[in-house]
């Protein structure tokens, strides 16, 4: 690869990096869509803090991680409170209609513009704040420096049925009809719209809360604000148990590693870490595999000539003092170059015969050195010589 395509790589490289640095370093959690409102999850975004002192109030505490057809297993008496906190998938028309039937055994809470499909069935729909947030504080108190901030409130649809038509190729349309409510309480109120409501059904002795901004149940939202106080008075004694559905979070009982594996690698810094090496590898194979231009050895080597091979040859014999061994395999060289299907006859012999044939006057010189050099006993020095002589003979005599 040329210099300028090295450069070219390194700096394309070296710019991954900064930008990988940059999205380890960005802030995480300050935003409500950072992750989750999982119970499941420690973090700025998730709520397993409310799960914590929800416990330490001394009510029991689950998470239900089954589809909402199984929701008929919890009902056992048991006073207790439904919790859905702005599910991260949303819940199609199919699951609704066991939640709104668990209604009758438990009550809900329900939490966040996810949860809207269910809030409708109850009269009431999220009315978001896209460009800023508002207050949240109880009826007729005033913002104090501690005060919640939501980024939505709840707006009354006035229906009395609400039909759903999402689902109308697969299922069909849809419906749920508006309970009677004995009371509604407004527990937290934004500008004159109200941000928490308590709805109290006239048809049965069952409450169901909305939140408009899930954000109030955050861990964060808990510890830094009135929230927390407000979020442990909503279950304080009026409920044994508590369950939080995380089903529709992603945490359901039949997921894989690879999922959770998956899952963990898109929200840790550990796991931006592998992504960003995975996609260098990738990068770097893609620059190894482009050539620019024609192909070009990176090492120049240079065929040797017969001489050099014979003179080598000829140097290791020396070395090893098997001078007139060397002089013989270099005769028997000169005799397969010459004598095709020569086979294993006496090299001596066919050394005698090459004298009747026509040489030139060098090449008979050569010839008569040869012959006085195969006699035995030569020195090292009679080595170099004799294949000085086989390369006269073999450039007058080769084909």
């Amino acid at each position: 690869m040329r210099a300028r395509n090295t450069a070219a790589l390194a700096v394309a490289l070296l710019a991954l990096l900064a930008f990988g640095v940059g999205l380890l370093a960005r802030p995480r959690g300050t935003s409500s869509s950072d992750e989750p409102p999982s119970t499941f999850l420690a973090g700025p975004g998730g709520a397993r803090g409310l799960l914590e002192a929800t416990r330490a109030l001394g009510i029991e505490v689950r998470r239900f991680r089954e589809r909402p057809r199984e929701l008929a297993r919890l009902a056992d008496g048991t006073p207790q409170l439904f919790a859905i906190l702005g599910p991260s998938l949303p819940f199609s028309a199919p699951e609704r209609a066991p939640v709104l039937s668990f209604n009758r055994q438990a009550d809900l809470l329900l939490a966040g513009p996810s949860a809207e499909q269910l809030m409708r069935c109850y009269g009431y729909r999220v009315r978001p704040r896209l460009f800023d947030s508002v207050p949240a504080v109880a009826p007729g108190a005033a913002v104090g420096p501690a005060t919640p901030w939501v980024r939505g409130e709840l707006e009354a649809t006035h229906e009395r049925v609400y039909t759903d038509s999402s689902r109308v190729f697969d299922v069909g349309r849809t419906s749920c009809t508006v309970p009677p409510f004995r009371s509604i309480d407004t527990l937290l109120v934004s500008r004159n719209r109200p941000v928490v409501l308590r709805l109290q059904r006239a048809d049965l002795d069952h409450r169901v809360i909305l939140l408009a901004d899930e954000g109030l149940l955050r861990n964060r939202r808990l510890r830094q604000s009135d929230a927390g106080p407000f979020a442990l008075r909503l279950v304080q004694g009026r409920y044994q148990r508590v369950v939080f559905e995380e089903y529709h979070h992603g945490f359901g009982a039949q997921g894989s590693l690879a999922g959770a594996a998956l899952d963990w690698s898109r929200h840790s810094p550990w796991g931006w870490v592998a992504w960003q090496l995975a996609a260098i590898g990738v990068l770097a194979l893609l620059f190894g595999a482009i050539r620019f231009g024609p192909v070009r050895p990176g090492i120049v080597r240079t065929r040797r000539s017969p001489l050099e091979h014979v003179r080598a040859l000829a140097v290791a014999l020396s070395a090893a003092r098997g001078h007139d061994a060397a002089i013989g395999a270099i005769v028997r060289g000169l005799r397969r170059r010459l004598s095709v299907g020569s086979g294993r006859s006496d090299w001596r012999a066919w050394l005698a015969q090459l004298e009747l044939s026509s040489l030139s006057l060098e090449a008979q010189r050569a010839l008569v050195s040869l012959r006085e050099l195969t006699r035995p006993g030569q020195p090292s020095a009679s080595v170099l010589r004799a294949a000085n002589a086989v390369e006269d003979l073999w450039q007058d005599q080769r084909p």
